[in-house]
């Protein structure tokens, strides 16, 4: 299955409480087709000094039970993007252990070197200066389009006999 329609057929599970399980949410979706995976996200590492009572010795936060927290949702992969329609038309909106889940299509991650969220500057990407390049090329053919003169005149061209700055005597 090509990365493109995994994530076609990949539903996103919101507000979820935190006593669901992995088995839970399963059990839930199983009716509308084959699972490839299920995937709920854990509270990541909290420091020793930021860990609450409940805290683990690792240093994953658990309810008082014990029992390590996840983050609230959860990514649902289908065999199929049907089924994964299916899901969304029939469970966005439910009721699941008490609260009101969204269950939506899953977005594909963006890449870590393209957009706002990566570490290189903007006009260094290679998506930026493809689609900036093209709009740049279209606005000199249209002004020069406009003057006649076919291509743009250079900016520069007739400061040569200015040695001075500020304006000419009179």
């Amino acid at each position: 299955m090509t990365d493109s329609s995994r994530w076609k057929a990949t539903v996103y599970v919101g507000g979820l409480g935190p006593q669901v399980t992995v088995a839970n949410l399963h059990d839930a979706f199983i009716p509308f087709g084959e699972i490839n995976n299920v995937s709920l996200p854990m509270n990541t590492y909290i420091p020793k000094r930021d860990r609450p009572e409940g805290a683990d010795q690792d240093g994953a936060a658990s309810d008082r039970n014990g029992a390590t927290s996840h983050r609230g949702f959860a990514c649902v992969e289908f065999e199929d993007a049907d089924d994964a329609k299916e899901a969304i038309d029939n469970m966005d909106k439910s009721d699941f252990f008490g609260r009101t889940i969204k269950v939506t299509a899953a977005k594909e991650p963006k890449a870590a070197t393209e957009g706002l969220g990566s570490r290189t500057a903007l006009w260094d990407q290679e998506a930026w200066k493809e689609q900036n390049a093209a709009a740049e090329d279209s606005q000199l053919l249209k002004l020069g389009d406009e003057s006649g003169d076919g291509p743009v005149a250079d900016p520069m061209q007739g400061l040569d006999d200015l040695d001075v700055a500020g304006p000419r005597p009179a």
